[in-house]
């Protein structure tokens, strides 16, 4: 799903690590949870959360259920 406006440039490294970790289980699930992206990034939970919450503000990442799932983007991720 590919939206206009978002700048993908903007985002610090360890939004795009994050983003890279929903992306890579949401393709196989439709979605995952926060202790799943905390594994597969290496980071602590505080990063984790407060990554999400800034991917959830720009639409990058969206909440789904207990999880998360990918936003509107306008870029492609291949996994």
């Amino acid at each position: 799903m590919m939206a206009e406006g978002h700048d993908v440039q903007a985002l610090s490294d360890v939004d795009i690590h994050v983003y890279e970790a929903v992306a890579s289980q949401t393709v196989e699930s439709g979605g995952t949870g926060l202790g799943a992206v905390v594994r597969a990034c290496g980071l602590t939970e505080e990063e984790v959360r407060e990554s999400l919450e800034r991917l959830v503000g720009h639409g990058y990442v969206v909440p789904r259920g207990d999880g998360y799932a990918l936003g509107q983007h306008t870029f492609e991720v291949d996994y």
